[in-house]
C-alpha cells in the first residue's frame, strides 16, 4: 500500500500495470460485490456481474480523469449500477427476491445517503483487512476491541499489550487509512 488512491487511478490508466491492477481489484471486488447483492443477486450472479464490471473499468478507467470535486465512488456506483441494469434488459439473471422491500430505490436522495455511508463502510473495513497482517496479532485485537468501544487500557490489558502500543496502533491505522484512501472518503 504504497500510492494513494488518486495515484492508484493515474496508474490504471494503463492496462499494462498489473500490480496497479491487481490493487484495484483486490480493493474494490469486495465492495462491488456486495452493491450487486444488496440488489438482490444471488451469490453467483453477483459474482458475474462483478466480472462484467471489472471488464467495463478495463475500458473505461484509461479514459477516467480524477476530479477531487467529484465522486470516484459515485461514478464507480453507476458503472456497477448501469451494468445491472443491462443485465435486467438481458433477463438473464435470477433474482433472490423480487418484493421491492428488497430493493433499494436508487434515485431518491435517501439511496443516495445509503450508498454513500455503505461505500464508506466496506472501503475502510477492506483497507482494514489488508492493514491487519502488517500488525501483531495481539496488538490488532486490542486495537479492534478500542475500537469497537473498550476503554484502551482493558483492550491492552485482556491482549497483554501496553496501553501506548493500542493508541500507537490507532495513529498508525488512521495516518494509513487518510493516506490511502482520504481522497476517496471526502
Amino acid at each position: 500500500m504504497n500510492t494513494t488512491s488518486e495515484s492508484l487511478l493515474i496508474r490504471l490508466r494503463s492496462p499494462d500495470d498489473q500490480q496497479a491492477w491487481a490493487k484495484f481489484v483486490e480493493i474494490y471486488t469486495p465492495l462491488i460485490f456486495y452493491w450487486a447483492r444488496r440488489t438482490g443477486l444471488q451469490q453467483n450472479d453477483a459474482a458475474d456481474l462483478v466480472q462484467e464490471v471489472f471488464a467495463q473499468l478495463v475500458q473505461k478507467l484509461p479514459e477516467f480523469r480524477y476530479q477531487k470535486h467529484k465522486s470516484f465512488r459515485g461514478w464507480l456506483r453507476r458503472v456497477t449500477v448501469n451494468k445491472r441494469a443491462e443485465q435486467l434488459r438481458r433477463k438473464t439473471l435470477t433474482v433472490v427476491d423480487e418484493s421491492p422491500s428488497q430493493f433499494v430505490d436508487i434515485s431518491s436522495q435517501n439511496a443516495e445517503q445509503f450508498w454513500e455511508h455503505e461505500y464508506k463502510q466496506q472501503l475502510v473495513q477492506r483497507y482494514l483487512q489488508l492493514m491487519e497482517p502488517d500488525f501483531d496479532p495481539k496488538t490488532w485485537k486490542a486495537l479492534r476491541d478500542y475500537l469497537l468501544g473498550a476503554p484502551a487500557a482493558k483492550a491492552a490489558q485482556a491482549y497483554g499489550v501496553s496501553i501506548w502500543t493500542v493508541y500507537s496502533a490507532k495513529s498508525r491505522v488512521l495516518s494509513r487509512l487518510r493516506t490511502e484512501i482520504g481522497d476517496f472518503l471526502d
